[in-house]
């Protein structure tokens, strides 16, 4: 009797503590699902920009299809797809949606408020009532961004410094894109303190490229403002083409239509965006609320120019300008 009585003990007592191990081991077994919605097209830069968030997340130690999944969205430049994949990935009950854009952080905003989202934008949060403060974001929403308002103004300053005698600015924009009308007003404001007289194009599609162009032609605009979209983004070798044709410096909000021939970019690059928006996932795989995390602002901006666009247009950047630049094509 004594013997079976202990033998029963042993065995609960196994048991009892064997249950939590096996607990936790389901835990650890479960691969946690990201989502991530792309504006852009992956031929346009929307692949590079998966791989930098892969690589962020390899730093970190996630490797795609081992321990981490992504369910990867492309909305092929069109804003009005972006609230169809968002939904998409809250049916597939993803942990943590990466969303890129102002356009496509607001349709997962509005697809889920209980999916953590961290959100890689040029635009400011806050005003677009996506968080209640960049400190705090609060809600189930953190991330990475810039404030196009105040960015543009500095980019519009360093097309200026390339130009001097530019006199006669063209903005290209998307109204689509709620970041627009913030963006153009600061960059109306500071055009004007320039001496400089700015003329804003719209173009909702792609079809409205060769008509803008044609304006910009009769106005004999002195230089070029493309502000950052994904619909831009998207077809950036067609608006460089079109730049090209018309010799046109310009100043792009993408570092991508650089490396498509366009003469200059300053800012943060979206691949670099989307490395920092990785730690993010990481924090909140581990336990940490998304609205807890502070929305952070990129630390690192680049100048790019490319010297044989430069030549193309006969244009001699300035010394100065040059020194200033984190790279330069040749």
């Amino acid at each position: 009797m004594w013997r079976r009585t202990m033998r029963l003990i042993v065995i609960l007592t196994f048991t009892i503590l064997a249950a939590p191990l096996g607990a936790e081991a389901q835990r650890a077994a479960k691969v946690p699902r990201v989502g991530v919605l792309i504006p852009a097209s992956p031929a346009s830069g929307g692949e590079s920009h998966v791989a930098a968030f892969r690589q962020g997340l390899g730093e970190l130690g996630y490797i795609d299809g081992t321990n981490i999944v992504l369910e990867v969205r492309f909305s092929e430049g069109r804003h009005d797809r972006l609230p169809v994949l968002a939904s998409e990935l809250v049916r597939l009950k993803v942990d943590v949606i990466a969303a890129g854009s102002t356009p496509g952080a607001l349709a997962a905003k509005n697809a889920t408020d209980t999916i953590p989202i961290v959100i890689v934008t040029t635009g400011d949060p806050v005003a677009r009532g996506l968080a209640a403060s960049l400190a705090r974001p609060g809600g189930n929403l953190t991330g990475v961004t810039t404030v196009s308002k105040e960015l543009s103004v500095k980019q519009l300053e360093v097309l200026k410094q390339a130009v001097p005698t530019v006199t006669h600015v063209a903005i290209l924009v998307n109204p689509a894109n709620p970041d627009t009308r913030p963006a153009v007003k600061g960059l109306e404001a500071a055009a004007r303190v320039m001496g400089m007289q700015q003329q804003v194009l719209e173009v909702r599609d792609p079809n409205e490229f060769d008509n803008a162009f044609a304006a910009i032609s009769k106005e004999r605009t002195g230089a070029l403002f493309v502000l950052g979209d994904p619909m831009f983004l998207t077809h950036r070798t067609r608006i460089v083409g079109l730049a090209a044709k018309s010799q046109l410096p310009a100043m792009y909000g993408n570092r991508e239509f650089v490396d498509s021939g366009g003469l200059m970019f300053y800012g943060a690059t979206l691949s670099d965006m989307m490395r920092r928006a990785a730690t993010h996932v990481d924090k909140i795989l581990k336990g940490a609320r998304a609205g807890d995390l502070p929305i952070e602002q990129p630390m690192k901006f680049e100048l790019v120019i490319n010297l044989q666009t430069a030549k193309a247009l006969d244009l001699t950047i300035p010394p100065l300008l040059l020194f200033q630049a984190t790279e330069v094509i040749q």
